[in-house]
C-alpha cells in the first residue's frame, strides 16, 4: 500500500475525512494518514482502542511513536493517560491494551538509524517555555538531529513571521484553529508540508498543536522511497 506518499507534496487531511478501518486486533481501528507498506509499513495513523481492546506482544523495528488524544493507553511500561508523549525504539516489545478505550496518534518506522531513546513524557506536568513571538508556547518533545517535535500552543491573535522548513514539517491540530495563507485547519487536521515549504502561520482563535519538524529530508526517506514497498 502506499497513501499519501509522495512526500513532495503537500498533504492536508481535514478531521474524519479518511475512514476508520480494522486493524489485525479486534476492537483496534486505525485512521490512515501516510503509509508505505502492509502491515509491515512506515506509517503514520490515528489508532482508536474500544474498552477492552488488547494488541498481541510485537516489536518495533525502525521504532514507534505515540501521543495520547483521548483515554488512557496501557502497555507493560504502565497506563498513559491524555498528553503522554512515547518513544519505543527498535528492540522494544509491549502488549498494548486499554480498559476504558483511548485515542492515539502513532508513527510506526520513522526513528533515525542512530536514534535509541526511550520518551516518556506527561504533558499535564511539564511546563510551557515562551515561544519565538508574542502569545506563542512551546513544550518540547524530542529532539534528534535534525527532527524536533514539540507541542505549540498559540494564544489568540498570534502571528508567526514567514519562515521555510528544511526537512518539511507536520502537524497535528489539537485544539482550535490553526491558519495560514493556504486555509483554515480546524482541531483534528492533520498536515505535512514538504522539504523547503513555506509558510505564515496565525491564529485568530487561539490553537494547540503537535507539530514535528526536519525529519522528512531525502536521506531519511530514501530507504523507502527506494523500495517501492507495497
Amino acid at each position: 500500500m502506499r497513501l499519501n506518499a509522495d512526500f513532495d507534496q503537500r498533504v492536508v487531511l481535514p478531521p474524519d475525512e479518511a475512514a476508520w478501518q480494522p486493524s489485525p486486533s479486534p476492537g483496534v481501528t486505525r485512521r490512515m494518514l501516510d503509509r508505505i507498506g502492509d502491515e509491515a509499513a512506515r506509517a503514520t495513523s490515528l489508532v482508536r482502542y474500544a474498552p477492552g481492546s488488547t494488541f498481541a506482544e510485537h516489536g518495533h523495528p525502525a521504532g514507534e511513536e505515540i501521543f495520547v488524544l483521548e483515554g488512557v493507553f496501557s502497555d507493560d511500561t504502565g497506563d498513559h493517560p491524555a498528553g503522554s508523549y512515547l518513544r519505543n525504539p527498535e528492540g522494544f516489545r509491549h502488549a498494548p491494551r486499554s480498559a476504558d478505550g483511548c485515542t492515539l496518534f502513532v508513527k510506526l518506522r520513522q526513528f533515525a538509524a542512530d536514534d535509541r531513546e526511550t520518551v516518556r513524557i506527561d504533558a499535564s506536568r511539564e511546563a510551557w517555555r515562551p515561544g519565538l513571538v508574542e502569545g506563542l508556547s512551546v513544550m518540547p518533545l524530542h529532539s534528534h538531529g535534525t527532527e524536533h517535535t514539540a507541542l505549540v500552543d498559540w494564544a489568540p491573535g498570534t502571528v508567526f513571521k514567514p519562515h521555510t522548513h528544511w526537512g518539511g514539517e507536520e502537524i497535528l491540530v489539537l485544539r482550535g484553529v490553526f491558519e495560514d495563507e493556504h486555509g483554515r485547519y480546524p482541531a483534528g487536521t492533520w498536515l505535512r508540508s514538504p522539504h523547503g515549504s513555506r509558510h505564515t502561520p496565525f491564529s485568530r482563535e487561539g490553537t494547540t498543536l503537535y507539530v514535528k519538524t526536519g525529519h522528512l529530508d531525502t536521506e531519511r526517506l530514501a530507504p523507502w522511497l527506494g523500495t517501492g514497498a507495497g
